[in-house]
């Protein structure tokens, strides 16, 4: 297995597609996703354009669909949810479809979701997601992180960095022949510094500050959690997540 990492959905290469690829939102996306599917969702389904989510969602019964949508860290009018994973409750989510779409992880699934294999990760769910990664042991593997409108963010970074350093801890395989460039290196750098306090690097986070500036403490806890889920997101056909059986 060769694992690439890139940091945001733009600087993944054009003209080649791996086995196997994660999109990586922790600070939300990926983090709701996987919360909603675990709590009994039937599916996620990612849009790019609030617009044509609303319109998609329309062709779904009422009592079976959840808006969810973001910008900018905050609720978009007319959505029932924004993109919290604490509203994420089996109450709220069992059996409806959750159509969501968020500043930058929904992009993130949108670049990859031509890859023959499309996972969503977070912290929340590393050790699942390696387990499938390791069972199925696909040949090339992209993380592709959302970051924040175009630029690198330290908590996607260190998800990549928690996925590469349990697969190595798992497999026994040697740094080389799991590294396929430079960035994964990088994620496991920072990673190992600051595996024990995930929280603090949080809110050293560009977007970590901007979600305590809108009153989000209590998810900046939750999705600094590592491995509190069992849960693999996988898409079932384009846009589209499921819990994987």
């Amino acid at each position: 297995m060769k694992l690439f990492v890139y940091h945001t959905p733009e600087l993944t290469p054009t003209d080649r597609l791996p086995d196997c690829a994660i999109a990586v939102d922790v600070l939300r996306a990926t983090t709701t996703m996987a919360t909603a599917l675990h709590a009994g969702a039937h599916s996620v389904q990612f849009f790019s354009d609030i617009n044509k989510l609303m319109q998609v969602s329309e062709g779904w019964p009422s009592e079976k669909r959840l808006r969810a949508g973001e910008r900018g860290g905050s609720k978009v009018e007319g959505c029932d949810l924004g993109n919290s994973p604490l509203d994420c409750t089996p109450e709220r989510v069992k059996d409806c479809r959750l159509f969501i779409s968020t500043t930058n992880g929904t992009r993130a699934l949108q670049r990859i979701e031509a890859v023959p294999v499309v996972l969503a990760a977070a912290l929340v769910n590393t050790q699942a997601v390696v387990r499938y990664l390791l069972e199925n042991n696909p040949e090339t593997l992209w993380i592709v992180g959302s970051g924040w409108e175009g630029s690198f963010s330290l908590e996607d970074t260190v998800c990549a960095g928690a996925i590469a350093h349990q697969l190595l801890a798992a497999s026994g395989a040697k740094l080389d022949d799991l590294t396929g460039n430079d960035e994964l290196i990088d994620a496991l750098a920072l990673y190992r510094y600051w595996k024990d306090d995930l929280l603090q690097l949080m809110r050293h986070a560009s977007h970590g500050k901007r979600l305590l500036r809108l009153n989000g403490e209590a998810d900046l806890e939750y999705c600094a959690k590592m491995d509190v889920l069992d849960v693999v997101p996988i898409q079932s056909e384009p846009s589209v997540l499921v819990k994987k059986a």
